[in-house]
């Protein structure tokens, strides 16, 4: 089996898992923290929608510089209610899922690519290792910090791999 087609397998089992999280993200909570230096809530859910969309980076991009010197800063798209932000996953997943679909594993093993902050080197790696930890597992790790502004915020925390204490028991 190719590996496109296994990270495509894996993309879509973390989005049900997403999908669920961002099903009960409190709507008018956008700028909710439960920490001054935590990120607002409504960033965070931003960032678990979009993060599929990334691939495109890593497959099209030889490198990222996240925050370049004298250059534009990442706006994510505002989205008012829990439907805007359903969408942007489905319209991050797609296109995901479509830029996997037109690469080839040699170019995930075989060509680098770069993540840099103010023009300094943060990380090399293969594409497909930058796909799997910077895109999936990235991803699950804000789904999981997004879990717990749920339940500071006291909405239900849904089962994503396995019961909550909310959903799931039998």
């Amino acid at each position: 089996m190719k590996i496109t087609e296994l990270l495509l397998t894996e993309l879509d089992h973390e989005a049900i898992g997403s999908r669920k999280a961002l099903e009960h993200v409190p709507e008018g909570k956008n700028d909710w923290k439960p920490h001054d230096k935590s990120m607002p809530l409504g960033r965070l859910a931003t960032i678990v929608a979009t993060t599929p969309a990334w691939i495109e980076m890593v497959v099209n991009m030889d490198e990222v510089d996240i925050n370049p010197p004298g250059g534009p800063k990442f706006a994510p798209q505002p989205w008012k209610t829990r439907q805007d932000l359903l969408q942007q996953l489905e319209t991050s997943l797609q296109k995901g899922k479509q830029i996997l679909q037109k690469t080839t594993d040699d170019h995930l093993f075989n060509t680098r690519w770069r993540m840099l902050s103010a023009g300094k080197l943060m990380m090399e790696q293969s594409r497909y290792e930058a796909i799997r930890e910077g895109v999936i597992n990235h991803m699950a790790h804000h789904r999981g910090q997004l879990t717990v502004y749920l339940r500071l915020t006291g909405e239900t925390v849904p089962a994503i791999y396995g019961p909550s204490a909310d959903e799931g028991k039998e």
